[in-house]
């Protein structure tokens, strides 16, 4: 006669100690989301205090009321009509698109190649990358301008860069010096690195050149990464004011940034403040919408691009 042998019982969780693991944890998610609402508060105020100063009458600048009495919408015309900002606009707009566009490429292209060939040396120069990211922009103002100036046989320069102004107060100065950047080549290799060389290898297997795989293969796979390119550098040339005043002396060449400048006046009066803050609602708008629709490639991008081998 077989005897079958009982299953031992399920040992069961108090239903006390159930619900306390659940009040706790819906405690610590309530928590969570408190923090971060108050966090995302206090980042969204100072956008609200610019879109409602940009309402207000120069009159009502003096006494502070979140709200304005009366919207004065004539405010974005009187602005916009103060300086040109056509020009101002057209300008930044010409200096991020012709950035932007080879940057892709030269990073791109850089980074698959330290993350993907068997270049000689790739460590080191990597780490050389590495090590120029801690270099701050103010440390190269100085050597890049006298790169620009001494530009051969441009701006009435001689073959050895002598004699006249290079590149200076032209598109080329603000456009040529940041074409590529240590950070994008990184973020680019970092991407690259995360995607299984297996792929490569059995497109080089069916005859894919180098070039092919890049382009055909590799570049759709590294979309976030190319869209986290695409948004750090325009919002850098977007905003870019320092490398601007020095390159250039000429109105027709001057970014958005510049413009204002035009309601801060260099005396004791006191700036217009609505004016101001209605071009800086304008000139935030672009980055805004741009964040909105690439948020998603973005984060994926920030995300997969972590320090790896």
């Amino acid at each position: 006669m077989v005897t079958i042998a009982e299953a031992p019982p399920t040992p069961t969780v108090p239903a006390a100690r159930r619900g306390s693991g659940t009040t706790s944890a819906r405690a610590s998610r309530i928590l969570l989301y408190a923090v971060l609402s108050a966090g995302g508060f206090l980042m969204v105020v100072p956008f609200i205090w610019m879109l409602l100063t940009s309402f207000k009458e120069l009159s009502e600048i003096n006494t502070f009321a979140w709200l304005p009495r009366t919207f004065a919408w004539h405010n974005y015309i009187d602005a916009f009509n103060a300086a040109p900002f056509l020009t101002y606009f057209r300008n930044s707009f010409i200096v991020v698109v012709a950035q932007t566009v080879p940057l892709l490429f030269l990073a791109g292209a850089a980074g698959y190649a330290l993350a993907q060939l068997p270049v000689r040396g790739r460590q080191p120069i990597l780490t050389y990358f590495i090590l120029l990211l801690g270099v701050p922009f103010q440390v190269l103002i100085v050597p890049l301008f006298m790169v620009v100036r001494s530009v051969p046989l441009a701006g009435g320069n001689d073959i050895l860069g002598q004699g006249g102004t290079g590149w200076i107060d032209t598109w080329w100065a603000l456009i040529i010096p940041f074409v590529s950047a240590p950070l994008y080549v990184f973020l680019a290799r970092q991407f690259f690195v995360s995607l299984p060389a297996e792929l490569a290898d059995a497109a080089r297997v069916d005859g894919v050149s180098e070039i092919g795989i890049f382009f055909r293969i590799m570049v759709p796979l590294a979309r976030p990464a190319f869209v986290t390119i695409i948004l750090f550098n325009v919002e850098s040339a977007w905003n870019g004011f320092i490398w601007p005043l020095v390159a250039t002396s000429s109105e027709q060449l001057r970014p958005l940034q510049f413009g204002l400048a035009t309601f801060i006046p260099t005396s004791s009066d006191t700036p217009q403040w609505p004016f101001l803050m209605a071009i800086s609602a304008l000139a935030a708008l672009p980055m805004i919408i741009l964040f909105v629709f690439g948020q998603r490639y973005f984060i994926a991008g920030l995300a997969n691009s972590g320090i790896k081998g």
